[in-house]
């Protein structure tokens, strides 16, 4: 008879699988992980006995019950039956369990929801509100030019390198999700805001971080929480009442380029998106300018 293999096991396990196997981020790991104890805290609540090889179709609908009763949205409990379903696929690849209970289950119905953007002129304001003859003022202007000039998560904006630069030929080299990276062009007004704030970057009297382009005052690298608070800051000072973050001139960037004609693929591949269904997301955003293409460009549009 089969050993029962223990949850502890199991979870370390799992997590060698995500982090060798599927080279996953450190935070999609942990988060993987944290579906999986919540699957552990159910069946030790229910004090079963139950070990991860021995979970059947029915207990799995019992846990989701439990998950609803947790009060949590649809999205965070679809999430975390998307990680159920990649352990039991992993128990399933490794030959621990010979069928997999999560197959079948479902998920909450999610309704479509489109992220929010700033019109052109929104991002004209926000810039504008930029005080520059205060200490951070140039920073901050080059920081909010990055994100929106080349559609940058905030992740790669905080670990960006001096190094990764281009100038001369436009472009910055983006090391995405998965360490992937990619070669993103960037418009002239972004490495023009950069050039002012390395001035002010001088002027630091330590610097700790000496690849790192964006620093705090302190000389070190900033938190992805301190971009979110300049964002926001600037959005109130601008009169923005939208609830915008770093993410949404990501979005931005991307309808904008969309609106004005470019390539879906092309997109997909300044954004670092893996699948061009991700990207298609920015097709849904503006209706109007859909149909004013149709109208331009099909024969028959008349």
């Amino acid at each position: 008879m089969k050993s029962r293999i223990t949850w502890e096991i199991a979870a370390t396990d799992f997590r060698n699988y995500l982090k060798l196997e599927k080279s996953l981020s450190q935070n999609s790991i942990e988060a993987y992980l944290h579906d999986l104890e919540l699957l552990r805290k159910y069946f030790q609540e229910k004090d079963t006995g139950r070990q991860p090889d021995m979970i059947s179709r029915e207990d799995l609908d019992n846990f989701i019950h439990w998950l609803n009763g947790l009060s949590g949205s649809a999205r965070t409990q679809a999430r975390i039956i998307s990680g159920i379903r990649a352990f039991f696929r992993y128990m399933l690849i490794e030959g621990i369990i010979e069928e997999n209970p999560s197959a079948l289950i479902e998920s909450p119905k999610l309704g479509f929801r489109l992220p929010d953007v700033l019109t052109v002129e929104e991002i004209e304001r926000l810039i504008g509100a930029i005080d520059l003859s205060q200490p951070e003022g140039h920073r901050n202007k080059a920081i909010i030019e990055t994100l929106y000039g080349a559609g940058l998560r905030v992740s790669e904006l905080v670990n960006l390198k001096i190094t990764d630069i281009h100038s001369r030929d436009g472009f910055i080299v983006v090391t995405g999700k998965g360490n992937k990276q990619r070669m993103v062009p960037v418009g002239g007004k972004a490495l023009k805001a950069i050039d002012f704030y390395y001035d002010q970057r001088r002027t630091l009297k330590k610097i700790h971080d000496e690849n790192i382009v964006f620093l705090n005052r302190r000389g070190r690298k900033l938190s992805r929480v301190m971009i979110f608070n300049i964002i926001k800051d600037t959005a109130r000072l601008a009169g923005i009442k939208k609830n915008i973050s770093p993410h949404t001139l990501r979005h931005s960037f991307a309808t904008h380029m969309i609106e004005a004609g470019a390539d879906l693929r092309a997109v997909q591949e300044m954004l670092g998106h893996e699948s061009i269904l991700t990207t298609e997301i920015y097709t849904h955003i503006d209706r109007s300018f859909l149909k004013d293409t149709l109208a331009m460009f099909h024969p028959r549009s008349s």
